[in-house]
């Protein structure tokens, strides 16, 4: 069965400097939590569509429409295990959202949106980042048990955890 996590989070950052930092590919292994070791093993990048000509120009690579990645991580803390998972970029417009969608991987199924839009709160401009993310675990009948048995905390704690990577790591990659 599929399953959806929606998260929001307001960051005193415009909406251009937070697109840019997730449209990195090189920004995904440090909003993995630390014990994963996550890495990019392999990444076939395509050019984004060009940005309105009006954009600051981005400052460091975008993963375009159709950019694939292989990416490694530990599923389990401290076992040399690596689970792989193959994703592509399956939409992209500048300054408003991506999304990635497994190949292969963990899940049966996995796609990932994250959509932004700019907010001024208590006078401070300021992006919202959503994360639309519709996923199903593997082996069916199997796999809706172990939601319910904790799969759904555990996706939602990872998120939590990137929610707050992105505090740390924003201010640095401006």
């Amino acid at each position: 069965m599929r399953h959806r996590l929606q998260m929001h989070q307001w960051v005193p950052y415009a909406v251009p400097a937070v697109f840019d930092f997730f449209a990195n590919p090189a920004n995904l292994p440090p909003l993995m939590p630390r014990w994963q070791a996550a890495r990019i093993d392999t990444a076939e990048l395509v050019d984004p569509v060009p940005a309105p000509a009006d954009r600051p120009a981005a400052k460091t690579p975008a993963a375009g429409q159709g950019s694939r990645m292989l990416i490694s991580f530990r599923l389990v803390p401290l076992l040399p295990i690596r689970m792989q998972w193959d994703a592509r970029i399956v939409e992209f417009a500048w300054d408003d959202h991506f999304c990635d969608a497994q190949v292969t991987g963990p899940f049966a199924y996995w796609r990932h949106c994250h959509r932004l839009h700019a907010e001024t709160r208590q006078g401070a401009e300021g992006t919202v980042v959503t994360d639309d993310v519709t996923y199903a675990f593997p082996l069916g009948p199997l796999g809706d048990l172990a939601w319910l048995a904790g799969g759904a905390l555990q996706v939602q704690s990872l998120f939590r955890y990137r929610q707050r990577q992105l505090l740390k790591l924003l201010p640095a990659a401006r």
